[in-house]
């Protein structure tokens, strides 16, 4: 059988790294781009940071020559911005869309021409259960999220005549370093009005446990490799549990759950 590869974002710890070694123990040949490159046996690992156009055309540029065609994109590289939305400058809200969106979607861009030359691929796009659901002080990252969703159906469209597919993985909680440098917490103790909220949020984030991250590799494997026209894949229990629950309820109640969650009046 020919050996197939996959071209992986954010490689270098939690998800993204627990997908590169997944897929190398399967015996694919493992593109792992990460902003500072780590070794990782096995795998070819090149800089790529998303908001970076020329890093991506580089690393692209270097898979292809390496192993002449991208069977698999995941976009995985991303990052939370949690915090009131008053608390951030603009910087840092178009630095959370650059990455989370704009970057997936140069990323896609630049991989496209060589699946769509020979006619078959996968995409695969790292969402998150927070793409389909909110929780309080998520406006930015879950606005980037809820982005992904709705580009990434869309995106269905257009690429599923060229025998290109496109999937949705949507994690729960994962035991990743999202709590730390994968979160950008903003906060502004001037703005009083909003310090209970962010008082409760801090104290259910750090009393969250989360899955760990093989489990949603193991996801992106099955969305990569079981060739139907599925488009979600929710990753671990309590994605699906909390995804069925928003399905069922309407925005109220839903609403009112999550309040509930966090000790929010």
């Amino acid at each position: 059988m020919e050996s197939q590869t996959v071209f992986i974002t954010g490689a270098s710890s939690g998800i993204g790294r627990a997908t590169a070694e997944l897929f190398l123990r399967q015996g694919w040949n493992v593109v792992a781009t990460m902003r500072e490159p780590q070794p990782l046996d096995g795998a070819l690992v090149t800089r790529l940071d998303v908001t970076d156009r020329a890093s991506v055309d580089d690393a692209v540029a270097r898979a292809v020559e390496a192993f002449e065609a991208i069977d698999v994109l995941v976009n995985n590289a991303g990052y939370g911005a949690y915090g009131p939305l008053e608390a951030f400058d603009v910087e840092r809200i178009e630095r959370q869309f650059d990455t989370n969106v704009v970057g997936l979607l140069a990323v896609t861009k630049a991989v496209l021409p060589h699946m769509r030359a020979r006619r078959r691929g996968v995409v695969v796009n790292l969402s998150s259960i927070g793409g389909r659901m909110t929780f309080p002080l998520g406006s930015l990252y879950h606005g980037s999220k809820f982005a992904v969703e709705g580009l990434s159906e869309a995106l269905r469209y257009e690429l599923e005549p060229l025998g290109i597919r496109v999937k949705l993985v949507e994690p729960g909680f994962v035991a990743t370093d999202f709590g730390g440098r994968s979160l950008d917490f903003a906060n502004d103790a001037a703005l009083v009005e909003y310090q209970p909220t962010v008082d409760a949020v801090l104290k259910g984030i750090a009393a969250t446990l989360g899955a760990a991250p093989a489990g949603v590799a193991e996801v992106i494997l099955t969305a990569a490799t079981d060739g139907s026209r599925r488009l979600r894949y929710p990753a671990g229990d309590d994605a699906r549990e909390i995804l069925a629950a928003r399905a069922a309820t309407d925005d109220e109640a839903f609403a009112d759950g999550i309040k509930a969650r966090f000790n929010l009046t």
